[in-house]
């Protein structure tokens, strides 16, 4: 691994010289003293120094379905895209990840939380692009225990397979929901998660009918029921999160559960509005922010998720003081690291160098009153100039290797899902 030397950059309100060693952040001075021989120079000179963003609940391929079916409740629009997915192979799997690894480079995410198809095809792309990946491998039973055991075994077999994946990589076991998937296999899952130590990745309470339709079929909300089959405890990660009770909130609190905001995917399939931030942090629920995958929310920018999120709360509940900056910048980075295990997520000493340059010389940070305020509220993501990862450089000066060979792979591939 290399050393990187980032020099004179905007940490906060001060510069800082900034120090990587290997895959670790070693050194923040406000000038350093000494610098290692042959190590590699960044100039911060008009560039500020954020976390990279943990984007913590996508579907990465998904970006192969962008802009398709638009305008559509999340249950028509589901039933249309498991057609297109369904001719996905391998190859559309592996270049729809490496645009979705592109764009996310392209916005400053550092680490996403993935749950799709064919994960090896995924990690393939993930490990080559330089960037971490979390891949869920996928439970969907549709309620018909005559799959289940296909599954299971697919399962076991990725957990085998993972074991040879690079450090940036790791699996997690990914149960849709628990209007998809059935009780049984949902508990199998939870006991091979836990007997691993996977995560578990899962939508939950997503929209009001999903709420309604399980009152009918249990007698109790989603989470409620989730409880009942004792499934519930810190490893798993809940998706949406939208329609809770108060004792939803309660039983989330109870066993450490992680919810993950997705804004613009449910504002776009009008699945709900009024996710219960204030609520959830209140009771010491983790709240982390994902994007959702570019077929609901069309792209992967975490910048503007955290932007929609925080204006749509101020707005709903009549509150400028509703998630606060840093509050938003948490549930962007640390809190998500948090939730994988992940030593990132802000910049101190001894922390994976996994952050991202802002470029500042531009209208969007004049004044530059607030660093935090300009990124989020006034800039788009054009500003992310220089990307690392575990200490290595993904993107500098806006370039990514290989752009040019994704991008006309990913139109090769969409031109045979969709006119064959």
């Amino acid at each position: 691994m290399s050393t990187i030397y980032i020099k004179g950059v905007t940490l906060g309100k001060e510069i800082k010289d900034i120090l990587i060693e290997g895959n670790k952040i070693a050194a923040i001075e406000d000038k350093l003293d000494s610098i290692p021989d042959n190590c590699r120079t960044i100039d911060g000179t008009s560039k500020a120094v954020f976390p990279g963003f943990v984007n913590m609940h996508t579907h990465s391929a998904m970006t192969l379905t962008r802009g398709y079916k638009e305008d559509t409740s999340l249950q028509e629009w589901l039933q249309e895209i498991w057609k297109v997915e369904a001719k996905m192979d391998e190859e559309a799997i592996y270049w729809g990840t490496k645009l979705a690894c592109l764009e996310m480079i392209k916005t400053g995410t550092t680490s996403f939380y993935d749950q799709y198809w064919m994960i090896d095809s995924a990690v393939k792309a993930v490990e080559e692009m330089g960037i971490r990946g979390w891949h869920a491998c996928v439970a969907l039973n549709l309620k018909d225990e005559s799959r289940s055991q296909a599954i299971k075994e697919e399962i076991i077999a990725a957990y085998e397979r993972s074991q040879k994946w690079n450090e940036r990589c790791r699996m997690s076991v990914g149960v849709h929901a628990p209007y998809t998937v059935s009780d049984e296999l949902i508990q199998w899952c939870s006991s091979f998660a836990r007997e691993k130590g996977l995560t578990v990745h899962i939508h939950m309470s997503e929209t009001e009918q999903e709420n309604i339709d399980s009152q009918n079929l249990n007698g109790c909300s989603p989470f409620e029921h989730l409880e009942r089959l004792g499934v519930l405890g810190p490893e798993v990660i809940a998706a949406h999160c939208v329609w809770l009770s108060e004792n939803d909130i309660n039983i989330m609190a109870k066993y450490g559960v992680t919810a993950v905001h997705n804004i613009n995917s449910n504002l776009k399939l009008a699945s709900g509005s009024r996710f219960l931030y204030n609520e959830l942090r209140d009771k010491g629920v983790r709240v982390c922010l994902g994007t959702d995958g570019c077929g609901s929310s069309n792209n992967l920018d975490m910048r503007e998720t955290m932007k929609t999120a925080a204006l749509l709360q101020k707005g709903w509940r009549r509150d400028p003081s509703a998630f606060k900056l840093q509050e938003l910048m948490q549930a962007a980075t640390a809190s998500g690291a948090e939730a994988l295990g992940l030593d990132a997520g802000e910049l101190a000493v001894g922390k994976l160098a996994d952050l991202i340059l802002v470029d500042t010389d531009n209208y969007a940070f004049v004044p530059q009153l607030d660093l935090v305020s300009n990124f989020v509220y006034s800039a788009n993501s054009s500003c992310v100039d220089t990307v690392i990862c575990n200490g290595e450089i993904v993107m500098e000066n806006r370039v990514v290797p290989d752009e040019k060979e994704i991008l006309e792979n990913a139109r090769r591939i969409c031109n045979k899902l969709y006119n064959n």
